[in-house]
Protein backbone atom coordinates (compact mmCIF):
# COMPACT_ATOMS: atom_id res chain seq x y z
CA UNK A 1 0.00 0.00 0.00
CA UNK A 2 0.76 3.19 -0.73
CA UNK A 3 1.98 5.71 2.11
CA UNK A 4 1.58 8.76 0.99
CA UNK A 5 4.57 10.97 -0.74
CA UNK A 6 8.73 10.12 -0.23
CA UNK A 7 9.84 11.35 2.95
CA UNK A 8 12.65 12.61 0.86
CA UNK A 9 10.52 14.79 -0.91
CA UNK A 10 9.51 16.76 1.67
CA UNK A 11 10.25 20.12 2.54
CA UNK A 12 11.64 20.80 6.12
CA UNK A 13 8.51 21.90 7.47
CA UNK A 14 6.15 19.20 5.73
CA UNK A 15 9.02 16.55 7.13
CA UNK A 16 8.31 18.12 10.74
CA UNK A 17 4.33 18.96 10.33
CA UNK A 18 4.40 15.21 9.03
CA UNK A 19 6.54 14.27 12.46
CA UNK A 20 4.21 15.72 14.29
CA UNK A 21 1.39 14.36 13.05
CA UNK A 22 2.33 10.82 13.29
CA UNK A 23 3.50 11.71 16.78
CA UNK A 24 -0.46 12.94 17.97
CA UNK A 25 -1.34 9.80 16.72
CA UNK A 26 0.76 7.21 18.41
CA UNK A 27 -1.38 5.94 21.19
CA UNK A 28 -4.52 5.83 19.30
CA UNK A 29 -2.89 4.01 16.75
CA UNK A 30 -1.41 1.36 19.31
CA UNK A 31 -5.14 1.35 21.45
CA UNK A 32 -7.35 1.31 19.15
CA UNK A 33 -5.69 0.55 15.39
CA UNK A 34 -5.89 -3.21 13.52
CA UNK A 35 -2.13 -4.92 13.22
CA UNK A 36 -1.99 -3.81 9.54
CA UNK A 37 -2.94 -0.19 10.34
CA UNK A 38 -0.68 -0.04 13.13
CA UNK A 39 1.90 -1.81 11.10
CA UNK A 40 1.76 0.89 8.57
CA UNK A 41 1.63 4.22 11.17
CA UNK A 42 5.39 2.66 12.21
CA UNK A 43 7.07 1.91 9.18
CA UNK A 44 6.02 5.59 8.21
CA UNK A 45 7.19 6.99 11.21
CA UNK A 46 10.09 4.97 11.07
CA UNK A 47 10.35 6.36 7.25
CA UNK A 48 9.98 10.35 8.34
CA UNK A 49 12.35 9.72 11.44
CA UNK A 50 15.11 8.70 9.34
CA UNK A 51 14.58 11.12 6.92
CA UNK A 52 15.02 13.87 9.70
CA UNK A 53 18.02 11.71 10.92
CA UNK A 54 19.50 11.91 7.42
CA UNK A 55 18.94 15.72 6.90
CA UNK A 56 20.63 16.83 10.31
CA UNK A 57 23.19 13.99 11.07
CA UNK A 58 24.38 16.42 13.94
CA UNK A 59 21.48 17.77 15.39
CA UNK A 60 21.52 19.59 18.71
CA UNK A 61 21.86 16.78 21.56
CA UNK A 62 20.65 17.50 25.14
CA UNK A 63 23.20 16.91 27.21
CA UNK A 64 20.52 15.71 30.34
CA UNK A 65 19.81 13.18 27.16
CA UNK A 66 23.15 11.43 27.32
CA UNK A 67 24.27 8.69 29.93
CA UNK A 68 25.97 11.42 32.17
CA UNK A 69 23.45 13.56 32.44
CA UNK A 70 21.44 10.97 33.77
CA UNK A 71 23.92 9.69 36.01
CA UNK A 72 24.23 13.90 37.16
CA UNK A 73 20.59 13.67 37.93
Amino acid sequence: MAMGVSPAELTDDDLLRELGHLYETRMDALRHAADQAYGEHTQRMAQLEAEYLRRRPAREIDPQRLREGARAR
